[in-house]
């Protein structure tokens, strides 16, 4: 990537969320979110396409509507919010596989533990808002297995339920404001 015209993108975190859903005794959803985060794309092209793309998030600020659960989440039996502070990823690749479709392979790092995924992102377009600012918008979605990431608590009802189950799935609806 050719740093001469690099077009650098910062998160707008106002028209931004990051969420995660992950089954709750097996019958229902618990969905969460981060409230504060910080993302940035570098690309040297208008679609995107091997661009640079680095994420943190809080893990202080996690949130799913219940204050003891998200203690729970933010203590040693999950995250570990003390001594990891962040979720971060960072993009190894960003390859166009259709019409506003992409692949996005990077390194994310959870509780210390660093781990390839590879998510699917949906570029909604780019335009200009009100302000003269130039926007940019993607979803993105995957799934993780939560325990290989060191988030092994785990817990069985008397009828033998998983409390909660391995697989986390993740949405990113992101919005990106040219710098």
């Amino acid at each position: 990537m050719s740093t001469d015209t690099l077009t650098k993108w910062t998160i707008d975190t106002a028209h931004s969320e990051i969420t995660f859903k992950v089954k709750h005794l097996v019958i229902s959803t618990v969905t969460g979110k981060f409230k504060e985060f910080d993302a940035s794309i570098e690309t040297d092209n208008q679609d995107f396409e091997n661009s640079k793309i680095t994420f943190a998030a809080s893990i202080e600020s996690i949130e799913t509507g219940n204050e003891d659960r998200d203690n729970h989440l933010k203590s040693d039996d999950f995250f570990n919010a003390a001594e990891y502070p962040k979720m971060k990823f960072e993009s190894t690749s960003f390859k166009k596989v259709g019409d506003g479709e992409y692949k996005l392979v990077g390194n994310l790092t959870i509780r210390g533990n660093t781990k390839e995924v590879e998510l699917d992102a949906e570029y909604g377009g780019t335009v200009v808002d009100p302000y003269g600012q130039t926007k940019a918008g993607f979803d993105v979605t995957g799934k993780i297995n939560r325990k290989e990431f060191g988030l092994t608590w785990s817990a069985v009802t008397e009828a033998g339920s998983v409390v909660v189950s391995d697989e986390v799935k993740l949405n990113l609806n992101v919005q990106f404001t040219q710098s």
